[in-house]
Order: structure tokens, then C-alpha cells, then sequence
């Protein structure tokens, strides 16, 4: 090939086929995303246009949106220092370090007419590759420290990205100019340290998103109006389920009206697990170190891990240090490690790999389901702790299953059965499974990832289900199915997972005795339906924006008398609701019937029982349905009482078969 067709471009490729469009903003080159700016490698002779109104140009667009927004923050405030930009999920970001002040509301209104200003001029994005030399003289010249210090850990090639006079260390890709820009708003000023890590200097991070279109853009600004409103930790407050305190940072205390929820999640939990063969273990929060080093999570998790001393191993270590002092850092972390001896466990499979290695097992125990709630810690940096989505103390629906090579397909499809299931009870509907295959840093060897990666595609590929490819995004000891929902408004949550891992009984010698009568090693499949129940507790509640179904509702009815003088009937009916084992409360004050059923609603209990003359004559209730939102008139106790027992289950209890959901 010669050294001209080793220099073409998506451009170049696009423009000789006639397939260069106005609106092409990049090209996908064999499965990766290139801009128009960006030499093609080596061989590479096929182009695919990438319009700007299709999905993969959205991070083009945003990163593109984040440059333009720096440049624009670099216009209006001279001296500030810029760090990373990237595009997100939902749009783009950029960290600033501006000496003379915090950005404001109006500072972001003020940024976006400089960026309409940018946009209008229609400056093309260049490329420019660079040697590291060159690179650093340019940033020196800016005095851009951060982007310095990042130039360092770069490999070659080094690119800068031009538009205008302004100027970025940076490897793309971008629009081919600013004029691509059709849609962008800023949304947020939150604090970030520098690489994430507390230690470092605090910065100011700019959140805003970008479309292709104006009309985009308002639909994605409404999803966002939406999002506010079903906050669940706004949500949690005004309905009184959880709550926070400084003395416990990123711990939940869950309410009298939360942990009804939290535990109906687990009964729920426990349910699919008879029908579909588990068994319950409960198994200790602490652990001598030793545990964790056999599993590896020590040397690849400590960071995330508290530790726990006793009285008698700090006192040791007085007495040793009194005696001879460590004389360097090595020295002090092998006395320090000796007297923190014990770690608070962040997972339960190296628990339940102790109680399967605590009998002998034969080939007719398999497969072996355990299950376990038991309370977890991870130390999370305080940066990124928010609400109940990510806390330091959680419980998970976890399990492992310890069974035979021959039979992980099978059980695979059996959990997929399981958590189409679960999802459909809670009312989602809209599920993507992704295949995360091996990462760069793993445990054993590739043959082992060979056979686990195959197990899990194929029996997804068995159930006729669609999934995608996560290359390199499994977990250290082995591959995993992740399951993607979206919830009622469109956004995306990675809940459930299951993983095969073909380390961890190398690591802990376990064995069974096959028919052979020889001792084989059974593989360990990790997995969760809703993850942490925290987590899911938070996602749930936004979901639903806070009117939890029937068969969670912290009340399934109240009871709201119009008057004092019909008290008397309620309790009497609240009593027969309570020994029917409906969750009931009553409102007997002496307010005004508005102002109960207000309140009610604003509890989002889902259904209001009005108690007057007429209700009282005909041994009824004058009943409201939250979900169908309208009154239903007067409803005898008889009818009452079956209506809430209708409701009182989820969806696959109405089934005597399992496993359809997906279907």
C-alpha cells in the first residue's frame, strides 16, 4: 500500500463512493467509529457514513459539544485550566479550574451564548499529530497543567484537536466543524476532584448534553423535568421511607414505611427462590484477611475493603513498635497488616465457598444453589456515593451455584427464566442483555475464559434472546451477562448479572466427586436479579415515582372518616383488613375530609376507603383507586376485602408455570 493510501481518511473513502451526505458527521471503519479528520489503518478500504441524526453519532456530538463549551469557558474567564472532557451516556462534561470564583446559573447562560457564537462561526475540528515534545510545548504555552500532567500517561500517537483558535490535547473523534452543532444545553455545576481521587485539588465539572436536533434536545430536557420530580431521594423524604445522618456517611436508615418495602423485596426474592431451587445461608460480616487473600480480593480490592482490629492487636503493635520501631514504610505495612487482621467482607462468595468446602460433595449434590442477604460494606469514595444507588453498606439478592461444566448452560438458562420473572413483576419491560467479555486484568488462564465466555453466548443464544458484546468489561475471575433495563421514563439501569467463574475453586481447592469416583472441580456461577437492594430500592421507587403496586405499598389502604362519629366503623374495618393481612391505616382525626385525602394521595397509597352514613349503613366503603384514578362509588367489605387480595400478589404468582416472561 502506498503512502498516500495509508493516509486516507473516512473522507477520502466516503467521497470515492459517493457516500459523503451533508448531514455525515463520522464513518464506522471495521466496527470502530472514526471522524472525517483521523488517517484509517492500515488495509482498511470500507466506509460506512454515520449521518448526524443516527445513534452513534450522539458521543461525536457531545464530545465535539465539550470542546466548544471549554473554549467558550476559556473566552469568558481567562485563567481557567481545563482537565478531562468527555462525552457521557446522557451528554458530555468538562472539569475546570478556575482560580477567581464558582460557576453560577448565570455563568452557564453566559457560556451558552459564547458557544451559539462558536457554532455560528462554523469552525472546522483539524487533527494534528503530534510528537510528545510538541505537545507539551503546546500546553506549557497555555499553561494547562492538568493536561500536562494526563500527557504524560498517554502512548503514542499524541493528537491535538483544533477548532478556531482554541486547542486540545486530545485523541477524538470529532464533527467536522462546530457548525454540526445544532442542539446543546447546559444543566449542572457540581464539584470533582482531579482524576477522581480526593487527595487531589477540587475542580469544577460542567454538565450539558447535546442532540442532533432542537426537537431532541426538548423531549431529552422534558425526560429530565420528569427525572426531578421521581428523585427517589426526594421521593424517599416526602414519603417518609428512608433517611441519612452524618454519624453513618452513605448508610441508609430505612423507616418504618421503607423497610416494610425493603423486606417485602426480600420475601419476594425468597419466593422465587423456592420455586426455582435455592437455599437460604447466613454467614458472617467478618473474616480473618486470610480468607480474602485466597480469593485474590485482597491484592485487587483493598482499596474498597474496611478493616477491622480488635483491642489486642492494636496493643500488640504498641508493644512491638515500643520495643523496635519499623524503621521504613515496608516495615510499618507488615506490622500494620498483622494487627489488622480481620476484614469486613465486600462480597459472600468466598463464604459460600467455605460452607461448600466444609463436607464432601459428590456429583449428586449438583448443582447446589446458595443464597444469601447477608449486609456487605465497600468503602466508596465520597465523590461518587448518591442516594441509595451507591451506599457503603448493602444487602444483595446473591447466590452462587456450585455445579458441573455440563451442567452451566442449563442453569444459565434457568436464571434467565428467573429474571425475566422478577423484571416483568416490577414492571419493566424493556430489557438488554449484554455479554462482558474478558478484561486486560484477570485471573487464570485463557482457555478457562474461553469456556466461560462460550457457556454464557450460548445459552442466551438457546433462548432466543438478543444480546450484545461488551469486550473486556467482565470481572477479574470471569465473564458475565449483564441485564440492562429501562425504566418508565426512558432511562437506562444495569440491575441484574450473573458471572461464570472457573477461578474461584481453583483458588479454594474445591472439589466434588464425579461418577468416576475421581475429585473434579465444579465451576461457580455468581449472580443477582436485583443486585443490591438498595440500589434496586432506589431505581424501584423512581420507576414507579413513588406509587409502589399493591403487593409492596408500605399502606395498601387508609381509611379517612368524614367525620369523628364513624370511628367507631373504622376501626372495627381496619381490624378486619389487619386479620386479613393487608397492610391498613386509618385517619380519624378530626381534620377535614380534604385535607385526609390530600394527604393520602400524597402518600401515593393506592386506595382511599371514605367512611360516612352511607358507608356505615351499607357496610361499605366509598373507595378511590390511585391507579385507576377514579372513585368506584360504594364498594361492599366483601368486595373490598377480594379486590386487595387480587392485587396482593405479583404478576408471575398468577401463573402456574415459570419462565414465559421472556417470551
Amino acid at each position: 500500500m502506498t503512502d498516500q493510501a495509508k493516509q486516507r481518511t473516512a473522507r477520502d473513502l466516503l467521497e470515492a463512493r459517493g457516500n459523503l451526505g451533508k448531514d455525515t458527521i463520522a464513518a464506522r471503519v471495521d466496527g470502530k467509529i472514526y471522524d472525517l479528520h483521523t488517517p484509517l489503518p492500515d488495509g482498511a478500504t470500507e466506509a460506512s457514513p454515520i449521518g448526524a441524526y443516527d445513534e452513534d453519532a450522539l458521543p461525536v456530538i457531545r464530545h465535539s459539544s465539550a470542546h466548544v463549551m471549554a473554549d467558550a469557558v476559556q473566552r469568558l474567564f481567562p485563567g481557567t485550566k481545563v482537565a478531562f472532557g468527555p462525552a457521557t451516556d446522557n451528554g458530555f462534561y468538562y472539569d475546570y479550574h478556575r482560580p477567581d470564583g464558582t460557576f453560577s446559573d448565570e455563568d452557564l447562560r453566559a457560556i451558552e451564548e459564547k458557544m451559539a457564537e462558536i457554532v455560528e462561526a462554523d469552525s472546522p475540528f483539524r487533527r494534528e499529530v503530534v510528537t510528545r515534545d510538541e505537545a507539551r510545548q503546546v500546553l506549557q504555552s497555555l499553561d494547562e497543567s492538568f493536561k500536562l500532567e494526563h500527557l504524560e500517561r498517554l502512548e503514542d500517537p499524541i493528537s491535538l484537536y483544533r477548532h478556531g483558535e482554541w486547542v486540545d490535547l486530545c485523541e477524538g473523534p470529532h464533527v467536522p466543524s462546530t457548525g454540526f452543532l445544532k442542539a446543546v444545553k447546559l444543566t449542572s455545576v457540581a464539584g470533582a476532584y482531579w482524576r477522581g481521587d480526593e487527595r487531589n485539588p477540587m475542580l469544577q465539572r460542567i454538565y450539558g448534553t447535546a442532540f442532533a436536533s432542537p426537537k431532541a434536545l426538548r423531549a431529552h430536557l422534558k425526560q429530565l423535568e420528569e427525572a426531578k420530580k421521581r428523585d427517589h431521594r426526594k421521593l424517599g423524604k416526602e414519603l417518609e421511607l428512608f433517611a441519612f445522618h452524618p454519624y453513618a456517611p452513605a448508610s441508609p436508615f430505612f423507616l418504618p414505611r421503607g423497610s416494610i418495602i425493603y423486606n417485602l423485596l426480600q420475601d419476594y426474592i425468597r419466593w422465587l427462590y423456592a420455586r426455582y431451587g435455592y437455599d437460604e445461608v447466613i454467614t458472617p460480616q467478618i473474616f480473618d484477611n486470610e480468607l480474602f487473600h485466597i480469593s485474590g480480593h485482597l491484592p485487587s480490592y483493598a482499596e474498597n475493603m474496611y478493616m477491622a482490629a480488635t483491642v489486642e492487636n492494636l496493643e500488640k503493635l504498641q508493644a512491638k513498635a515500643q520495643d523496635k520501631t519499623p524503621k521504613d514504610a515496608h516495615e510499618w505495612a507488615l506490622a500494620l497488616e498483622e494487627s489488622l487482621r480481620f476484614g469486613v467482607k465486600p462480597m459472600n462468595c468466598p463464604s459460600h465457598c467455605l460452607i461448600f468446602a466444609m463436607t464432601r460433595r459428590s456429583y449428586r449434590d449438583l448443582p447446589m444453589r446458595m443464597a444469601d442477604f447477608g449486609r456487605l460494606h465497600r468503602f466508596e469514595r465520597s465523590g461518587v456515593v448518591q442516594g441509595l444507588t451507591r451506599v457503603r453498606t448493602f444487602a444483595q439478592d446473591d447466590a452462587h451455584i456450585f455445579c458441573t461444566l455440563n451442567q452451566v448452560q442449563d442453569e444459565i438458562k434457568n436464571f434467565l427464566d428467573l429474571v425475566y420473572d422478577a423484571y416483568r413483576d416490577f414492571g419493566f419491560t424493556d430489557v438488554r442483555i449484554v455479554i462482558a467479555t474478558r478484561p486486560e486484568k484477570r485471573l487464570g488462564a485463557d482457555e478457562i475464559w474461553d469456556q466461560s465466555e462460550r457457556a454464557l453466548e450460548e445459552a442466551v443464544k438457546s433462548k432466543g434472546l438478543p444480546y450484545e458484546m461488551a469486550e473486556g468489561e467482565g470481572a477479574f475471575y470471569g465473564p458475565k451477562i449483564e441485564f440492562h433495563l429501562k425504566d418508565a421514563i426512558g432511562r437506562p439501569w444495569q440491575l441484574g448479572t450473573i458471572q461464570a467463574d472457573f477461578n474461584l475453586p481453583e483458588r479454594f481447592d474445591l472439589t466434588y466427586t464425579g461418577e468416576d469416583n475421581k475429585p473434579h472441580r465444579p465451576v461457580v456461577l455468581h449472580r443477582a436479579i436485583l443486585g443490591s437492594v438498595e440500589r434496586f430500592f432506589g431505581v424501584l421507587t423512581e420507576h414507579v415515582g413513588g406509587a409502589f403496586p399493591v403487593w409492596l405499598a408500605p399502606e395498601q389502604i387508609t381509611l379517612l372518616t368524614v367525620s369523628e362519629n364513624f370511628n367507631e366503623y373504622a376501626e372495627n374495618v381496619q381490624q378486619q383488613l389487619r386479620n386479613r393481612g393487608f397492610r391498613v391505616s386509618a385517619n380519624l382525626s378530626g381534620d377535614k375530609l380534604g385535607a385526609k385525602i390530600r394527604l393520602a394521595r400524597l402518600m401515593r397509597i393506592p386506595y382511599l376507603g371514605v367512611i360516612g352514613e352511607k358507608e356505615v349503613e351499607g357496610k361499605g366503603l366509598a373507595l378511590r383507586s390511585r391507579d385507576e384514578n377514579k372513585d368506584l362509588g360504594l364498594v361492599p367489605l366483601s368486595n373490598v376485602f377480594d379486590r386487595l387480595e387480587r392485587e396482593n400478589h405479583p404478576l408471575s404468582a398468577r401463573y402456574s408455570t415459570t419462565g414465559d416472561s421472556h417470551r
